[in-house]
């Protein structure tokens, strides 16, 4: 009789240790399980600010499972929407909510799952560490041509812009600049990245760049006393920000629906804060 309670006992025991092992492993799986028995292909294009993210989260998927493959590619936000909606891409990034045109014409689904500001940086030889919003708006407009005017060097202001379709130019010139002109003597680069190259090799240069790119290469200008900072942008002091979205031709589903859920989850959000956007949740 005792033998048989104490075999009784050891079978509780064992039921309990499988069940809270059932539990515990339920509670670790996170949204990388999602993908794990899917098959499929991704395309991704638009948004340069995205790319690192897009680039993070792929790794981390196709490292969990290798019969799934996502391709990434920049262009600028229009072109993100446009593939997106012509179905040349599955999902089309986006550093600007699409117009209503635009989501009327292609029947677009927008994702934001980040907020980014779009800073003015200068070159880390450049002493200039603040501008008004007046006279931002007149270096690029081009109506102050010479850092001289400016407590600097006797040489001409290299103003560096985005390519029409950048959403960071739409930002950047309907909230930094008021819709003001921007100067047809302007450089013109295509990505966050090549932003910051041209910066960081022009030392009489200025331009813009989303904080979330932000690094060393190039010096952030204060812009009417405040500095574009993540906790600037999150505390809504710096005004020049905006959602970066991920556009899907009507409601995805399958693969598609999984990525873009995978970057709502608690580890898709630490990546987004992890490149230094603010996470939307």
């Amino acid at each position: 009789m005792r033998l048989d309670i104490i075999r009784r006992m050891f079978t509780l025991a064992g039921i309990l240790i499988i069940l809270f092992s059932v539990v515990s492993s339920t509670a670790a799986a996170g949204a990388i399980d999602l993908f794990t028995y899917e098959k499929g292909e991704i395309k991704i294009s638009g948004g340069t600010a995205h790319i690192q993210v897009m680039k993070d989260a792929a790794k981390l998927i196709m490292e969990h499972n290798r019969d799934i493959k996502i391709s990434i590619a920049g262009g600028g936000s229009g072109v993100g929407i446009k593939q997106a909606g012509e179905g040349l891409v599955d999902i089309g990034n986006s550093g600007r909510k699409p117009k209503d045109d635009e989501i009327q014409k292609y029947g677009l689904k927008l994702f934001q799952w980040a907020i980014d500001g779009v800073g003015v940086v200068v070159n880390p030889q450049n002493p200039l560490k603040a501008l008004s919003k007046p006279r931002l708006i007149d270096i690029f407009a081009g109506k102050i041509i010479n850092w001289k005017e400016l407590g600097g060097a006797d040489k001409q202001i290299n103003v560096y812009t985005r390519d029409n379709s950048s959403g960071t130019r739409e930002v950047f010139w309907e909230k930094g600049l008021d819709k003001g002109a921007i100067t047809d003597k302007a450089n013109v680069v295509v990505s966050n990245g090549a932003m910051k190259t041209a910066i960081a090799n022009d030392p009489y240069s200025i331009g813009y760049v989303s904080v979330g790119h932000m690094d060393k290469s190039t010096v952030p200008v204060m812009l009417d006393g405040v500095e574009p900072t993540i906790d600037n942008v999150k505390n809504g002091s710096y005004k020049i920000a905006r959602g970066l979205f991920s556009n899907t031709k009507g409601e995805p589903n399958g693969l598609v629906k999984k990525f873009i859920d995978f970057l709502f989850s608690p580890e898709g959000q630490e990546l987004v804060a992890k490149n230094g956007f603010i996470p939307i949740k």
